[in-house]
């Protein structure tokens, strides 16, 4: 099931938006405190936003900007400034298609489901762990923190996406070898302790501070 992540603070629109589209088996959140945008986007981890322009704290364009620092989903304006310089603007933004105000609820639909198809029939779904700001995108390997593209071996990949798949869980040590080098033989201990070393040195370096937490005993954790 696709999910469709509505901003827009004119309750009657995004109601009638969100009962419409669910309506066509279709998973819909709305947004509900705009200071908290991108933290509800990262949560739900939608497969298409529609996105109005005038919002409180900070307009569609800054919310677009964000989203596109993390993530490439496919992003629908809709909004009554449908002059042709917002539409540039939205498109110019990271934007991908505009709907005027008032619109056809039909057009609406036809729309995000043609951007689904565009979408995802060749490309897989996105999918994005969040913790304390960092921001994992597990379809590129990447890890975003303060607006920077962290690089990642591909074990540095593998410890993060096992500890943010499971935040508030120690993680047995045993666990974590067996994921990063799939295998149930023996692996000397040491070497975990190094590739851990070294992630956590990384992690430092850009502010992130007492991200991985040692469970004396157990392993791993981030909480």
């Amino acid at each position: 099931m696709y999910k469709i992540f509505i901003v827009e603070d004119d309750l009657v629109i995004a109601r009638t938006m969100k009962n419409h589209i669910e309506s066509w088996g279709y998973e819909v959140k709305c947004v509900e405190d705009f200071r908290r945008v991108m933290t509800d986007f990262i949560d739900f981890d939608p497969q298409l936003v529609l996105l109005d322009i005038s919002l409180p704290f900070y307009n569609g364009y800054h919310w677009c900007t964000e989203i596109r620092k993390v993530s490439k989903v496919p992003i629908i304006f809709i909004s009554s400034a449908s002059d042709n310089m917002n539409i540039v603007m939205a498109v110019n933004m990271g934007g991908d298609d505009f709907i005027g105000k008032p619109f056809d609820l039909n057009v609406l639909t036809a729309k995000v489901q043609a951007m689904l198809r565009r979408t995802y029939d060749f490309v897989g779904q996105t999918n994005l762990l969040e913790h304390k700001g960092a921001i994992l995108n597990t379809s590129d390997t990447t890890l975003i923190y303060n607006d920077e593209k962290i690089e990642l071996t591909k074990n540095d990949y593998k410890i993060l996406q096992v500890l943010m798949e499971n935040k508030g869980k120690a993680i047995s040590r045993d666990t974590i070898m067996t994921r990063l080098w799939e295998t149930d033989s023996y692996i000397d201990d040491n070497t975990l302790s190094v590739n851990m070393s070294r992630l956590r040195k990384k992690l430092e370096d850009v502010g992130l501070y007492g991200f991985i937490i040692t469970k004396k005993g157990i392993g791993y954790m981030v909480e």
